[in-house]
Parts: structure tokens; C-alpha cells; sequence
């Protein structure tokens, strides 16, 4: 049995905006956003739900998550456990108010990625964020940026082929997202190989490369940066590297870990403000997020001992950054306080954004014919409520 929704009394988060809206349709068959709800007879069967004035958003979109709750995605024993692991994840999403989750996995070696990619085609789980594919941040990245990646691993794009370290196309069909370094040898190739043969979205990380290179990159197809500032060449006034293409004319979109670790808020600030449209938040987690604190194995990606202080996760006797524990309604909390921009505006840099930059015409964005996935939200932008294709998946208590 369905139900059609009326939803009403909100407020809603667009284009960076909010807006009062009165009347809010959601089909209870389709579980899509309509105009208006009427029946073969010309009677309406609604469900009205009272929003009192709270705001709603699009669920938010996670481009950049490695794991949580103790699966680093990167580890797989067999398809059985990775599945139903895939599917806790997505419902622990669904509590910090995310709708649809790209898989990261780093720079490891390419029977790992063989292994792994082909379990991560986009499919929905009941009650849970929806998987939108991979993200491969890696292996052509610069050892001299490698973060907390396995520099060994590494590859040059002119001496490899996505085929050699990806699989065959069941595996690559999974890939929507790769980070690499446009300095190294034979990457314009790579990068129109990736996005005209195959429509896998490039974006430029992990790299020392120069802002001519990185433009360079851009012409080829790429279309975005990985968490600019890190791993990457510092802004310079007289030599800007990758972060300068911010405000360039091909204004490419960029991904910011908002955690307060990763970046300092006045250079989230500064970020944001340069080019808001094409901002995106990222919280870039790991297994760690939602455990407690504490020394952790390692796994393919990183053969070290782990140590997690809160939000900060580190190679154990070392300064060195993993990864984040941050949740995305944290760090969308973070961009309104250090940035001073409203709660819709730091909602696009989660959702419409997003979509926007990975083409996607199914969810992102609330309008009729979009899938209802939407949070509920207080005006401090806390996650009150959380709607996968017009059902209630997660109320806060």
C-alpha cells in the first residue's frame, strides 16, 4: 500500500536560497516529486504532514567517503560480507542526513580495485542512502603528494591502461569519479580516454602540478579538484597551482574537507567565497567514523596503525592526515559558521552542486519529476528527519 504526501508549512533549501513553500507533492507510487497528486477520478488520497515551518533540503549527496563504522572499503573478503556491509553503511548515512554515497577507494593495487569495483554499480538499499558508484582516487597520482596513500602504487598514465588496473568493463561500468595528476606523463590522454570513452567524471588531486597544467587538464575534460589545499602545491601569489583555478574562466568545481583539521575556516572561507556555485563539501572518512577513539589496524590502502583523536585520524607516530571522521552535516554546519554564509548556500555545496557537477538528473535538487529524497532540518541545519524516495528512513529521537 502507498502514500501520496501533501507536505505542508515548510521551508526549502534552492539554489542557495530558502524559500517558503505551502504545498510540497510526493507520489507515493513513483516516490517522486509532483506539481499536484489527483487520481483516474479526479479525487485526491493524501497523507498531509505538517512541517511547522522547518526546513527541508535534498538529501545530501557523499562524493568522498572511504568507510565508516569500521569498513574501509577497500576491504573485501567475499561478495556476501562487502554487500551487506555496503548496506550498514547506508543506513548509518541516512542519519546524518545523506540520500546517495559514491564508494572512494584509493590508490591500491589493481587486483584490489578488480575485486571491488564490479560490487559497486549504483543500486538502492531499503532504508539506506543509495550507492552512486565509484569514486577512484587513484593509482595515477603524484608519490610526491601522496598524502596517506601507497606511494608504490602510484602509476604513470603512459605506461598503464584503465584497463591493466581497473578490469575489464563490468569493473570500469562502476566508475563514475577519478582523481589523478595532470603533470604526469600521458594524462591528457587518460583524462579524454576517461570522460569521452568511458563518461567518468576526472578530477585533479594529489598533484604538484602548476596552474597552466591544471588548465591544460581542464581543455582535455576534467572537470573538478580533490579537496584543493591538500596534497596539492600551495596558493602562491605569483605562482597559484591548481587551487588558483578556482576563479579561473573555466571555473572548474572544487571539494573542500570542512572538518576544521584538514583546513583552517578562514581558508574554507576564502575557498567558498571565490567561487560558491562550484563548491562542494566532502567529508573524505574513513573506518573510523562513528567509532570510538584509539590505535586501529591498518588495510590495503595504508599497511600502518592508525590513531583517531575525535575527528583526526592519523598514521600512528606520524603527523600524517588519513582521513576525516567528520559527518557532512557537520561539515555543512562548519561552512555557515566559519564562512557566515546561510544554511541553503552550504546545503548546495552538498546536494545541488553535486548533481550538478556529476550530471545527475534523479535526486539532488527538489522539483517535481526528482526522486524524494529529502532531510528535515532544524534552522541550525541538525538532521531532524530523513526521506528515501518519499519514506521516512531515519527520525532523530
Amino acid at each position: 500500500m502507498y502514500t501520496n504526501l501533501l507536505i505542508k508549512n515548510t521551508r526549502i533549501c534552492c539554489n542557495g536560497s530558502l524559500i517558503d513553500k505551502d504545498e510540497l507533492y510526493v507520489n507515493g507510487v513513483t516516490g517522486l516529486f509532483e506539481n499536484s497528486l489527483t487520481d483516474s477520478e479526479g479525487n485526491t488520497d493524501l497523507k498531509t504532514i505538517d512541517m511547522e515551518n522547518r526546513i527541508i533540503a535534498p538529501a545530501f549527496i557523499e562524493l568522498q567517503t572511504n568507510g565508516c563504522l569500521g569498513m574501509h572499503f577497500t576491504n573485501f573478503e567475499d561478495e556476501g560480507s562487502y554487500r551487506a556491509n555496503l548496506e550498514i553503511v547506508s543506513r548509518y548515512l541516512v542519519e546524518k542526513g545523506v540520500g546517495g554515497f559514491y564508494v572512494t577507494l584509493p590508490t591500491v593495487k589493481a587486483d584490489v580495485f578488480k575485486k571491488i569495483l564490479p560490487q559497486l554499480k549504483p543500486r538502492e538499499f531499503d532504508d539506506g542512502a543509495g550507492l552512486l558508484g565509484a569514486h577512484c582516487e587513484g593509482p595515477w597520482l603524484n608519490p610526491s603528494k601522496k598524502g596517506a596513500h601507497d606511494a608504490s602504487l602510484m602509476q604513470i598514465p603512459s605506461r598503464t591502461s584503465i584497463e591493466q588496473l581497473y578490469g575489464d568493463d563490468d569493473s570500469v561500468s562502476a566508475i563514475r569519479l577519478v582523481t589523478l595528476a595532470p603533470e604526469l606523463e600521458g594524462s591528457s590522454k587518460l583524462i579524454e580516454e576517461l570522460t569521452r570513452g568511458h563518461n567518468i567524471r576526472v578530477s585533479l588531486g594529489h598533484s604538484a602540478a602548476d596552474f597552466d597544467t591544471g588548465l591544460a587538464a581542464l581543455k582535455a575534460g576534467a572537470t573538478t579538484m580533490t579537496h584543493i589545499f591538500n596534497a596539492m602545491n600551495p596558493l602562491h601569489h605569483r605562482s597559484p597551482g591548481l587551487t588558483g583555478l578556482m576563479v579561473s574562466e573555466e571555473s572548474p568545481y572544487f571539494s573542500l574537507i570542512a572538518d576544521g583539521i584538514h583546513l583552517h575556516a578562514a581558508t574554507l572561507a576564502m575557498a567558498f567565497r571565490a567561487n560558491p556555485q562550484k563548491c562542494i563539501l566532502i567529508t573524505d572518512s574513513v573506518e573510523m567514523a562513528g567509532l570510538a577513539d584509539g590505535l586501529y589496524p591498518g588495510h590495503a590502502q595504508i599497511p600502518h596503525q592508525q590513531r583517531k583523536q575525535g575527528n583526526r585520524v592519523t598514521i600512528e607516530g606520524t603527523d600524517t592526515l588519513i582521513g576525516s571522521c567528520s559527518s557532512l552535516d557537520e561539515c555543512i554546519r562548519n561552512l555557515t559558521q566559519w564562512s557566515g554564509c546561510s544554511l541553503a548556500q552550504a546545503v548546495q555545496c552538498a546536494t545541488e552542486n553535486i548533481a550538478r557537477m556529476m550530471g545527475l538528473k534523479d535526486r539532488g535538487v527538489i522539483e517535481m519529476g526528482r526522486r524524494a529524497d529529502f532531510v528535515v532540518l532544524d534552522d541550525t541545519g541538525g538532521v531532524l528527519e530523513t526521506w528515501i524516495g518519499g519514506k521516512a528512513v531515519y527520525q532523530k529521537a
